[in-house]
């Protein structure tokens, strides 16, 4: 007996939708290399780099102090501070994401490197960005930066833990990340540089 179409079980790719029913987003899956701190971090030129703290201090400190190119930094933060008084109060965190990810499609599509200091932890901000990033094809990463456990909000503990497991595990591949690197303590000193160009080509 043959079974029609829109009987069939499961969750098939070819599977018709209902009529009406949002289509699902496109998968980012990918394969995700867990990273060891290095005095020089090299990533292709044109990526996205999501750096990521549960301290909003600390993590603009560490893009400070390895980022060169200041124009490749974008963050909601900053974003929202050049809107408020010109939107109205309610329109200012929908109207600042807009604006960041026009900024970052905009250089992403010029191929130019995007550093995103990541307004919070939770995998549902980065991913509108990685989804820029993925459908221009452009390799897509993330620095998680620790702190101490006093800077850390009650509130942002289960989805720091949750961010670590995932990223010690290397299954951050599942948000369309291909490179992961957690730097704690000691670990984040010891980086040196970060820089968006190819090795150089040995004589």
């Amino acid at each position: 007996m043959k079974i029609p179409a829109d009987e069939r079980g499961g969750w098939s790719s070819d599977r018709p939708r209902r009529d009406g029913a949002p289509a699902r987003p496109e998968s980012l899956a990918t394969h995700c290399n867990v990273l060891r701190p290095v005095d020089r971090l090299r990533y292709s030129p044109g990526s996205l780099l999501v750096v990521v703290c549960a301290s909003s201090a600390e993590r603009d400190a560490f893009i400070a102090r390895l980022i060169e190119d200041r124009s490749s930094v974008l963050s909601l933060q900053r974003v929202r501070a050049l809107l408020e008084g010109r939107v109205a109060a309610e329109e200012l965190d929908e109207r600042a994401r807009e604006l960041l990810q026009a900024a970052a499609a905009k250089r992403m599509e010029a191929k130019q490197t995007v550093v995103l200091a990541a307004d919070g932890l939770d995998a549902e901000e980065r991913e509108a960005l990685v989804r820029v990033a993925a459908a221009h094809r452009r390799p897509r990463h993330l620095i998680l930066v620790e702190t101490a456990r006093e800077h850390v909000a009650e509130e942002d503990a289960p989805a720091l833990n949750a961010l670590r497991r995932a990223l010690d595990a290397g299954e951050l591949g599942s948000e369309g990340f291909q490179t992961a690197l957690r730097l704690g303590g000691s670990s984040a000193s010891e980086v040196k540089k970060i820089l968006f160009r190819p090795p150089p080509r040995e004589e």
